[in-house]
């Protein structure tokens, strides 16, 4: 029964991964660049149902940024889903209203300061003659709107559709 249920979690692990990737590729204009709802970024949420989902996210964030965009937003990309999908995991209890929405804002905290600073000093507007921290802040506050939609809307949105119905309920929440 043991090795069932790892069975179980490595394929769950495996098909998150998947859908992230298909997500990023197939909505590939609103996945990537300073202005960016990377709908797949909702999957974030899905360590509320078990650590499991932590490498599937990861592993799908990771792969995307591999395919579609630069090697530094494969490290540091990466890295703020990893540490957003470990911080939601530990909020996965605290509901508002009944609703997973402390859970959701690790990713958007964690992708607008890292990925607004990646963006900033990876791609400087040599147009602009702002200071680098005005940058940063400009593109913190532009990812953090994207990722609000994607984990806060959407995120808490799919949350509670699996926690409403028993079916899925059963294939993401059973050990």
């Amino acid at each position: 029964m043991n090795q069932n249920s790892s069975v179980r979690k490595l394929v769950r692990c495996g098909v998150v991964a998947a859908i992230y990737v298909v997500l990023c590729m197939v909505l590939q204009p609103f996945s990537y660049g300073a202005v960016q709802v990377r709908v797949a970024e909702a999957l974030c949420l899905l360590p509320v149902f078990g650590a499991e989902y932590i490498a599937g996210v990861v592993l799908g964030c990771f792969l995307s940024n591999l395919l579609g965009s630069t090697i530094v937003d494969v490290i540091f990309g990466t890295l703020a889903t990893l540490l957003a999908c470990l911080v939601t995991y530990k909020l996965r209890n605290i509901r508002i209203k009944g609703l997973a929405i402390p859970a959701s804002l690790p990713p958007v905290l964690f992708n607008a300061v890292i990925i607004g600073i990646e963006i900033a000093v990876m791609f400087p507007d040599p147009s602009s003659s702002a200071p680098i921290w005005l940058a940063c802040i400009t593109n913190g506050i532009s990812v953090g709107i994207g990722e609000l939609i994607s984990c806060t809307i959407l995120g808490v949105l799919l949350v509670k559709i699996i926690e409403s119905s028993k079916a899925l309920n059963k294939i993401f929440a059973e050990a």
